[in-house]
This record gives C-alpha cells, sequence and structure tokens, in this order.
C-alpha cells in the first residue's frame, strides 16, 4: 500500500502541483490551508482530502509523512501534531528534491521570469513527443488550467525512456532550489530579490553557485550572457563546469542575433524578456537534438500562462460604453514591472496605458524603494494600491504605515525631472479601493477626450486578480 502523504499549506501554486503528482501515483493525499482557494476547491474536485485552517485533528497515525510550505512555522498545530505521533516531515523543496533524483530533471532558474520559461519548455519537449512530467509554478491552458501535467505513458522511475523527463521551476528564495539535483539547468537572471531573506546580492549570487554545483556531472548549463549579475560569475562557473564535466552555453541577443530576430517576429507574448526566455529555451532544445521546427512552431503559437499578462476582458461601469481591455499580470519586483509595462508599450504604442499595482510585501517596496519609484515611466498613469502583507513574511518592526502613498509621492517628485509617459500618479489606499472602477472611469474619460484608446494592466504577486475579476463583471 502507498504512503498517505498530508500537505500543510496545500494551496500554495508548488505544493498543489506536487499534491497533483503524488495522487496520479496512487497515493492518498490530504492537505491543509488558512482559507479557501480556486485552487483548495479545484483539489477536492480531484479526490484530495482538503481542510481550512490548521488544526492538530487534520493528522492521525494512518499519515505516513508529512510536506509543509516553507512559510509554516514550527509551532504550526500539525507540525507540532506530526511531530508528537512521529510522522516524517520534509519540506515542499526537500520532497520535490527527492523527484529530481528519480527524473532526468530540467530547471529553469532566475529572480525573473521562471514561470513562462518553464511553460515554453514544456510545451517544446511535449511537441517533440518526450512526455514530461511538468510542475511549474503558474497555471496552463494546455494542461487544462493546471500547475501540473504527468507524463501520459508509465515511467521506470530512474530515468530510462521517452517520459524520463521532469520539468520544474527551481526557486531560489530560502535557498530551497539546493535541494534540487538537475540533469539540466536555465538561469535567465540574478537580481536582488527576496531581501526579507537575503542580505545582499552578493549573497544571492552566492546560492546561484551552489544550485549551479548541483547540476549532475556531465549535465548541461545553459546561461543569460546579457544578465551582468549572472555573466560576472563566468570564471568561477567555468570551475564548476570544468571540475563536474558540465556543458555549458551562454545565449544572449548578441550571441544568438539571427534567432533572436527571429523570435522577435514570431511570438505573441510581449517584451524583450521573453524574447530572451524564449532564446533560453531554444538554446537546451537544440541540444537535446529537438527540431527547430518543433521549437518554433511551440513558441510562437504560446499566448501566454496564467496572471503573466492574461487577457480578463472589457471593464465593466455603470454608464460606460468604451472597449477597454483589462489584462492581468504577476509582476511584483522592480525588473519585472519595466519589462512588462516596456512590451505593452512596444506592442500598443497608440494606446493609454493605465497600470494599477499593488506592492506585494513591505520588506521587498521598503529595500527597493528607489527602483520601483522609477519602474513605471512607461505608463501613462498609475494607480497605487496599499501593500499586500505576506503571511509569515512581515516583520512587524518593519512595517510602515502609507508606504505606498510615500511611493506615490516620490515617483511625482521624479515626474518633475523625467521626461516619460507616466503623467497621473494615484495613491487609493485600501479604505478607498472599492472606488477603483469609479476611479478608472474618470481617468479612461479623460484619457478618450485625448483620442487614446485605454488598456489597464492590473499588476502584482497578492490578491490583486480578486479586484481584477470584479472590474470584468
Amino acid at each position: 500500500m502507498k504512503p498517505r502523504i498530508h500537505f500543510i499549506g496545500i494551496g500554495g501554486i508548488g505544493t498543489s502541483a506536487l499534491a497533483r503528482w503524488f495522487l496520479s501515483k496512487g497515493h492518498k493525499v490530504s492537505g491543509s490551508d488558512a482559507s479557501p482557494s480556486e485552487t483548495t476547491q479545484e483539489l477536492r474536485k480531484q479526490g484530495i482530502k482538503v481542510f481550512i485552517g490548521h488544526k492538530a485533528s487534520n493528522l492521525d497515525k494512518t499519515i505516513d509523512f508529512v510536506v509543509y510550505t516553507v512559510a509554516v512555522k514550527p509551532e504550526n498545530p500539525e507540525f507540532k501534531k506530526a511531530k508528537e505521533l512521529k510522522i516524517p516531515v520534509i519540506s515542499y523543496p526537500q520532497a520535490l528534491g527527492s523527484l529530481t533524483r528519480q527524473y532526468k530533471t530540467i530547471a529553469i532558474a532566475g529572480a525573473h521570469g521562471k514561470s513562462t520559461t518553464t511553460a515554453l519548455m514544456s510545451l517544446v519537449l511535449i511537441k517533440a513527443g518526450l512526455d514530461p512530467t511538468v510542475i511549474v509554478g503558474t497555471k496552463l491552458r494546455e494542461f487544462n488550467g493546471s500547475n501540473f501535467r504527468p507524463a501520459r505513458r508509465s515511467f521506470n522511475e530512474g530515468g530510462n525512456g521517452k517520459n524520463e523527463y521532469l520539468i520544474i521551476e527551481a526557486d531560489e528564495y530560502t535557498n530551497a532550489f539546493s535541494n534540487y539535483s538537475p540533469w539540466a539547468a536555465i538561469i535567465l537572471n540574478i537580481d536582488r530579490e527576496h531581501l526579507d531573506y537575503y542580505k545582499n546580492l552578493s549573497e544571492i549570487k552566492n546560492v546561484f553557485l551552489g544550485f549551479i554545483n548541483n547540476v549532475k556531472p556531465g549535465g548541461i548549463l545553459v546561461l543569460n550572457k546579457d544578465d551582468k549579475n549572472l555573466f560576472s560569475l563566468k570564471n568561477k562557473i567555468k570551475k564548476i563546469a570544468k571540475r563536474k564535466k558540465i556543458k555549458v552555453h551562454w545565449f544572449g541577443a548578441g550571441t544568438n542575433k539571427n534567432i533572436y530576430k527571429r523570435l522577435a517576429a514570431s511570438l505573441k507574448i510581449t517584451g524583450k524578456h521573453n524574447v530572451s526566455n524564449s532564446l533560453a529555451v531554444y538554446e537546451l532544445a537544440r541540444l537535446m537534438n529537438i527540431k527547430e521546427k518543433d521549437i518554433f512552431g511551440t513558441l510562437s503559437s504560446f499566448n501566454g500562462a496564467w496572471r503573466r499578462m492574461e487577457y480578463k476582458g472589457k471593464l465593466q461601469a455603470s454608464g460606460f460604453k468604451f472597449q477597454v481591455d483589462v489584462y492581468d499580470d504577476y509582476a511584483h519586483h522592480p525588473t519585472e514591472i519595466k519589462a512588462t509595462l516596456s512590451g505593452i508599450a512596444q506592442k500598443w504604442p497608440k494606446r493609454a496605458l493605465i497600470c494599477v499595482f499593488q506592492p506585494h510585501q513591505t520588506k521587498r517596496l521598503t529595500a527597493l524603494f528607489k527602483e520601483f519609484s522609477g519602474a513605471f515611466f512607461d505608463a501613462d498613469c498609475l494607480i497605487l494600491l496599499d501593500v499586500f502583507k505576506v503571511t509569515g513574511r512581515e516583520n512587524p518592526s518593519e512595517m510602515t504605515q502609507n508606504i505606498s502613498q510615500k511611493l506615490a509621492e516620490a515617483i511625482k517628485r521624479k515626474l518633475k525631472a523625467h521626461n516619460s509617459k507616466l503623467k497621473t500618479v494615484v495613491y487609493l489606499p485600501y479604505s478607498q479601493q472599492k472606488n477603483l472602477k469609479k476611479v478608472l472611469k474618470n481617468i479612461i474619460l479623460r484619457t478618450h477626450n485625448s483620442k487614446l484608446k485605454a488598456i489597464v494592466i492590473m499588476m502584482g504577486a497578492g490578491d490583486i486578480y480578486k479586484i481584477t475579476d470584479k472590474l470584468v463583471k
């Protein structure tokens, strides 16, 4: 009889995918989460027992081992109960790490672009008939709205068949990816991210070097030459690669000029960052001897992932007759914001771009305040919401009141000295969030008078997508 598994924090984008993997292998799976969500509802429909709220009573002696998210603290009642019952307890990265040693694993790492690149890599391998198992940090319409894709054929675990591949995102937060042992890895970029955990960029670079050291001997590394933080590690990477006989391939706009141009002309997804992400996939796929026509056919047909410039519908407001498209995007770091807004501005140069941004986590906004204040200049209008506080990652001593308002004021000051499209900056506190439709309507009416068609991009990694849904209903 297969072991029974319980997940603490089963509603997370990573843990829910891993829970689905165990379910697909015939395990009995249960789990809990702090609050109900679309994901917990989907898991229940698939046959997983889901508890809302963390309680000791959610566990009993029939559970064989427990998997928990990195946000779970030792004082969690289910964590404590598992320890009392002497049930083995492992973290999500440890559990996923064990899978990477069973499969021929392809891991996608980097501060930005992991989900889109993982999706693209997966679809290319599927097109090539390699039948990968996929755990991805977003939902894909190609996977029927799921973040997990099982191999369609049975797999003798150990890696000896067409469906031997596992494709995953390798997240650097809490050094999670140090648990993974990939056969091949793509590293897209290194940036000052997760500063609630890491002290500085130097520390972040070192953990990426640790991840590179985990690539299996004789494996493959595909690295972005255009990312200065990553390329600065070239000599150290070379030493690791030589010692482990890893094949290193650097890609970039200048290194692969013709392919870069072809991708830029054929992709449906916007932005130079996505051309770069696609180039990484192309490079690894060619190293795997996948046909170029299959690679380009897949990359050029991809319409995007959940919450990655996802089209949601038309703005619906009383007495409002204009056709205004509303998009939803997960960007929450200054680098991601700039890249996304730049891509939209390039694709729709004659549209007035209204960005509604919900900052994600106080520490990130505080640590990167200067970078955030210069990230929105490709928008015509910015509406700033209050910070989404992340459970388990907020330090009360660092939480600043009205920091979104301070950011709005800082951006306004910059506008006086910066020649940009951005002309209007509005701070909308949580107490007035219900008036967002009205605020948008008034802005768009002014925009219409200037004979520019408007587009609204709802942006952030918190619960802003719930607000987005209300705008189009």
